[in-house]
């Protein structure tokens, strides 16, 4: 397995990461924690405080009580990003979650005391360690989106995401693993990326994380970060948050910019939170949302934004209607039970539930598939033209040439990659005829509709079924949402509504099946991300149904 280093010297500007760091070898899986730790020990930046008498303890602690210990005092953001730095190295050996703890973390963090020293802080997430899925853009770290295609990604800026988390203090940590170019490669089963090979799921390592957000998903659930970020095309935040026991929330598209992120489709796409709690995925949107002139589509964004923690009310589910969609892909008598206690934490709260009835909804994955195509291979292009010289896969052509004959990337199929090379313009007129079908369909005749005549603030759904046993690359799964089958051949997928019609869709924890996690979906209207997360707030107090995962530490010890 390749894996990039877990280690390099204090950043010293993007060209001298370039030369420091590179993936062109085989390289350690991790380096001695020791040494990442005596880096900070050199920087004048490091505050001269005595340390806590014992390390600071990050394991299940929530992004929100890490910004309260840092603001009271209790612990620096050195002591708290060295904690984490410190479980990667112990427990992600036979997870796979992380591609890239970030050269300067440690930097990032004695910044961030400095300035809680001079009351220069800049807001409450000020010093508090989070994770990029890495198909974001930061600076001193490559943007690989796990292909060694893109080894040498080193932006010559931040995203936009990037950018914004800077602003407010974030320490970028480093980078997480995914499923290669986010799932949209090869039909077949392809365990994560050959970047950061296979991730496993920490509640039972033979089981699937579900992606494409993989490693955000892994991470966030072993604590190795006070919150992580996924990225989302169909599923891609929400599904992993889901299968390992997180709260994940997708925007309404373009509510967070997408600009310096490796795209499928800017119809779709959007980053989200990845957390312990809805608070925390609350703080990380506070933070995320807003318009970007480097993305058009966000120009709303500013105009629809708030300060989502303070909208939070544990008792916001009262007197609210809520439509239930039973039949959509994980479903099942395994699944029902689960569900059904969810249903039952939420009537008694003072949810009134209506059922939707199963026949109106629609496999739409088809429909969806030919505007994933044609999006991607324009959004693409037009990313890949904007990376540094250095990289040499300038368009889809060339990736597709760079996989055929690179030892690393041809065992793998691409024949998603070969498809999208095939398709014309955004005039087409498949084209046109697929996004306009979709978008009646998921949205004026499906999530809008059901809304409208159910009298309902919102519609419930099961996010996904529990993680299963990981099959072996090169074997093609059933109802995979990136396989052409006959419509209606696959089950219906809440997912598919809420991306294609853009709006925003969030998960939280509703128990265990077979001792995987399960989430619970909550879907609303466009711009509704303040009162999902509300609802899902008041869920989670009344339910506390995330259980922590304990099986990766097995692992650990057994070896």
């Amino acid at each position: 397995m390749f894996r990039l280093h877990h280690l390099a010297r204090p950043t010293k500007g993007v060209e001298g990461t370039k030369r420091e760091m590179t993936m062109s070898r085989r390289l350690l899986v991790h380096l001695p924690i020791a040494l990442v730790i005596s880096l900070a020990a050199c920087s004048e930046n490091e505050p001269t405080a005595a340390s806590v008498a014992t390390p600071y303890e990050v394991e299940e602690v929530t992004l929100s009580q890490v910004a309260d210990d840092l603001a009271a005092g209790k612990v620096t953001s050195v002591e708290v990003s060295k904690a984490y730095i410190a479980r990667i190295e112990k427990f992600d050996g036979p997870l796979n979650s992380i591609i890239l703890v970030a050269p300067d973390a440690l930097e990032q963090a004695a910044a961030s005391d400095k300035r809680r020293a001079s009351g220069a802080i800049l807001g409450p997430l000020d010093g508090v360690p989070v994770l990029l899925k890495d198909n974001i853009d930061a600076l001193g770290m490559p943007t690989t989106a796990g292909s060694y295609a893109l080894e040498a990604n080193y932006p010559a800026q931040d995203s936009e995401v990037a950018r914004r988390l800077r602003a407010a203090g974030t320490v970028i940590l480093g980078k997480t693993n995914l499923d290669q170019f986010a799932g949209f490669r090869t039909t077949a089963s392809f365990s994560s990326s050959t970047v950061g090979g296979g991730a496993h799921n920490p509640y039972n390592l033979d089981n699937s994380t579900c992606g494409s957000s993989s490693g955000s998903g892994v991470a966030g659930a072993v604590s190795f970060a006070a919150g992580t970020i996924g990225s989302e095309t169909d599923g891609s935040v929400v599904c992993p948050s889901s299968t390992n026991g997180l709260v994940g929330i997708k925007p309404t598209i373009a509510l967070v910019s997408r600009r310096g992120v490796v795209p499928i489709s800017h119809t779709q796409d959007s980053t989200g939170p990845m957390t312990r709690t809805v608070k925390d995925a609350a703080m990380l949107l506070t933070v995320m949302a807003g318009s970007d002139p480097g993305d058009p589509q966000s120009a709303e964004a500013d105009g629809h934004k708030t300060n989502y923690v303070s909208g939070l009310d544990a008792g916001s589910l009262k007197g609210v209607r809520l439509g239930v969609l039973r039949g959509t892909q994980g479903y099942s008598e395994t699944t029902q039970p689960v569900f059904d206690a969810a249903l039952d934490v939420l009537r008694t709260q003072g949810a009134e539930l209506v059922e939707v009835p199963q026949e109106l909804l629609e496999d739409l994955s088809q429909e969806q598939l030919t505007v994933l195509f044609y999006d991607f291979k324009q959004d693409l292009n037009a990313y890949l033209a904007g990376t540094p010289p250095e990289v040499k896969t300038r368009s889809l052509t060339d990736l597709m040439e760079f996989n055929r004959t690179d030892p690393r990337e041809s065992m793998h199929g691409q024949e998603i990659f070969e498809t999208a090379s095939a398709t014309k313009g955004f005039g087409e007129s498949e084209y046109k005829e697929a996004r306009a079908t979709g978008l009646r369909k998921a949205r004026d005749e499906g999530i809008d509709k059901w809304l409208s005549d159910f009298n309902v603030q919102a519609v419930l759904a099961l996010t996904k079924g529990p993680g299963e046993a990981i099959p072996p690359d090169g074997i093609v799964p059933e109802h995979s949402v990136i396989l052409r089958e006959e419509k209606g051949a696959k089950p219906p997928h809440a997912t598919t509504y809420a991306s294609i019609a853009g709006y925003p869709i969030l998960t939280v924890p509703m128990g265990l099946v077979d001792g995987m996690p399960v989430g619970l979906s909550f879907i609303g209207p466009a711009w509704s991300e303040q009162m999902l997360l509300s609802f899902g707030y008041a869920y989670e107090q009344a339910s506390h149904m995330r259980v922590p995962p304990a099986a990766y530490k097995q692992a650990v010890t057994s070896q």
